[in-house]
């Protein structure tokens, strides 16, 4: 073999040696890049994966839409006399009810109640109970839905009920109720110019909530909401059953005096609510 002959295999060899490390070098850069998506496909489902668990933990925050309210629950706004007679006026504020003079708010020749507040309001969510459990003992309600005061006011995430879209049959009263505000705080109900006039007139400073009696009586909030937090509608509704319990003392002893002041402007009717204790005693210190 000539020496030409030899140079030209020692190139050929130097050749393929370089091809063969690029070639081992190009399948290392495809086993690290098919390395690196699969590792970002797994970071990328484990955020995904670890978002959803948080969402599904945390109280919906979209209004109303939270879903109807348990049945097992609404039935329970039907708090037993016996019980509402234990708690008397609880821990509610009695002082929070106050008397107004004014023309007799009516409406369809019956006595009106009118409520003004909004779904992300944590006072609302807890008179919300009281009021639900005093207009029970008058009447009935459609089947109301379950929602949470806000999330990033005081009180988070107070497990509540809304009056808005509700109905309330009642022979003896009409229950207006103006949900302002979704959780959001986007606007839902805009009160009319004769409640407007109202809040203003006996509100304080345009507060939630405002809750008018036959515009005999006003009040906003009657105890504090507390007592309320972290706890389900469930337990809740079950603790309304049970004078002892925190919730009880404040929501029932709370319905206890708006039952007094609806008794006030209904004459007394139905007799079966309004002579019964503690109502009648209270109607004498409103």
């Amino acid at each position: 073999m000539s020496k030409a002959d030899r140079n030209r295999q020692t190139a050929r060899a130097r050749i393929a040696a370089a091809q063969a490390q690029q070639r081992q070098a190009e399948r290392r850069r495809r086993i690290l890049a098919i390395s690196g998506v699969a590792a970002a496909l797994v970071i990328v489902v484990v955020i995904v994966a670890v978002a959803a668990a948080t969402r599904s933990n945390k109280p919906s925050q979209s209004g109303s839409s939270n879903g109807p309210l348990p049945a097992d629950v609404q039935s329970k706004l039907t708090v037993p006399a016996s019980t509402l007679a234990s708690v008397g006026t609880g821990s509610s504020a009695t002082a929070a009810i106050q008397s107004v003079t004014g023309t007799e708010l009516t409406s369809g020749g019956k006595p009106e109640m009118l409520y003004i507040g909004a779904e992300w309001c944590p006072y609302c969510a807890a008179m919300r109970w009281a009021m639900a459990v005093a207009l029970s003992r008058f009447g009935t309600f459609s089947p109301l839905k379950g929602i949470h005061s806000s999330s990033t006011d005081v009180y988070p995430n107070t497990a509540t009920l809304t009056f808005d879209n509700s109905t309330y049959t009642s022979k003896y009263l009409v229950f207006t109720p103006v949900e302002t505000e979704d959780v959001n705080h986007n606007t839902l109900v805009t009160p009319t110019a004769a409640q407007s006039a109202l809040w203003s007139r006996y509100g304080t400073n345009g507060s939630f909530p405002f809750i008018d009696i036959g515009n005999r009586f006003v009040a906003g909030t009657m105890y504090n909401p507390q007592v309320l937090q972290k706890l389900t509608w469930s337990q809740i509704a079950a603790d309304l059953q049970i004078a002892s319990t925190p919730p009880a003392q404040g929501a029932d002893g709370s319905a206890n005096v708006l039952t007094a002041a609806i008794c006030k402007v209904t004459g007394n009717l139905p007799a079966n609510v309004c002579t019964t204790a503690p109502v009648s005693s209270l109607e004498g210190k409103i």
